[in-house]
Order: C-alpha cells, then sequence, then structure tokens
C-alpha cells in the first residue's frame, strides 16, 4: 500500500480505540521500552509528546519513569519551528511548563534548546511502518528531516499500537528508516 491509502487506515483505525485502550497498550509500550534499551548507556532521550485527538501513544509514561530512575538522562521533545519549517529540540523536565500550538500540540513554554546531534535515543512518532523500518508518518516530513540531521549511532525507536505492514510502496530518498519499532506485544528490530 503507499502512504496515503496507509494514513487514512491508521488514523481511522486509532479514533476506534477507547482511553482505557490508549492508556492500557500506553503502558504495556512503555514497559517494552524499558526491557529493550538500557538506559544506564544513554544520555540524551528525545521523544513526542502525543497528540491526545489522533490518540497517540502516551509517551509520559516514559518521561515519568526515566526522570525518576534514570537521573543520568537529559531529555528533550520537539517544538515545530514554522518559520524555518523544521523541528527543533526543547529541554523537557518534571517541571517544564507546556503551552499549545497553533497545531493544538503541546511543546515547552521556555527555549532552551538541544542539537540534535547530542541524541542517543529517539522516539519518533509515526501512523504505520513495514517489515523493513520503513514509516508513514502525518505527510509533513519533519522528522524525515529532523533525523537526517541526529548523530550516525543514535537510535530511532518507532511506538505502534500495530504490527508491520508487509511494504510501503512509494517510498523516497528522504524517507529516514527505523532501527526499532515497539508494540504491545512486539520488538521489532530493523
Amino acid at each position: 500500500m503507499n502512504k496515503r491509502e496507509l494514513r487514512k487506515i491508521y488514523l481511522e483505525k486509532r479514533t476506534t480505540l477507547e482511553p482505557e485502550e490508549v492508556k492500557e497498550k500506553s503502558l504495556q509500550i512503555a514497559e517494552r521500552f524499558f526491557e529493550t534499551f538500557d538506559l544506564k548507556k544513554i544520555n540524551y532521550l528525545h521523544s513526542f509528546l502525543p497528540i491526545e485527538r489522533f490518540n497517540e501513544i502516551d509517551t509520559r509514561l516514559i518521561f515519568h519513569r526515566v526522570w525518576f530512575e534514570f537521573a543520568n538522562v537529559e531529555t528533550a521533545v520537539p517544538r515545530i519551528n514554522f518559520e524555518k519549517d523544521v523541528i527543533e529540540s526543547l529541554n523537557f523536565t518534571p517541571v517544564t511548563e507546556l503551552v499549545l500550538n497553533a497545531w493544538m500540540i503541546h511543546e515547552p513554554a521556555d527555549n532552551e534548546l538541544f542539537v540534535c546531534e547530542k541524541f542517543d535515543l529517539i522516539l519518533v512518532p509515526m501512523l504505520a511502518y513495514d517489515r523493513e523500518g520503513n514509516r508513514v508518518g502525518y505527510g509533513k516530513g519533519y522528522y524525515d528531516k529532523f533525523l537526517k540531521n541526529c548523530r550516525a549511532g543514535c537510535l530511532k525507536v518507532g511506538l505502534s499500537y500495530y504490527p508491520p505492514e508487509e511494504k510501503i510502496e512509494d517510498l523516497n530518498e528522504f524517507d529516514v528508516k527505523l532501527d526499532y519499532c515497539l508494540t504491545p506485544d512486539e520488538t521489532f528490530k530493523f
């Protein structure tokens, strides 16, 4: 299937999830994250914050545990710089104040920027992915641009409620592959 078809299918699938399902599956994915990765080896973690109206995986569960169990890890979240049409990374701590941007997505109110070359692991939002680690996002290309600028050893980890598709047909040169994808039931390594 192509990206457009997959976007439509997976956005519809997500709308059918009840709040309790989102909570339960997000917790399972968070547990899998901590089972899969040794955070003693991670210094800088970047993750998206969930867009609740799209029933995205609740990454706050991961942030809270990182903050209280892995003091060595500094955390950051994205902000879209609409003027430059890029993702910026902002420091994110337990006391960071959040505001809603133009797309009704939470982002830090302050401007403490991280350079993306620092990140050891990035949790990547997506709608679908295939068995090769190719992902389908919302179609703006922000994360592909962002991931291209990260250092070579940075782990790119997708989070999904669903298993992979067999193949995404319309890949292009700008697409950046994932290294892993975590679901409630499985860990996929690409």
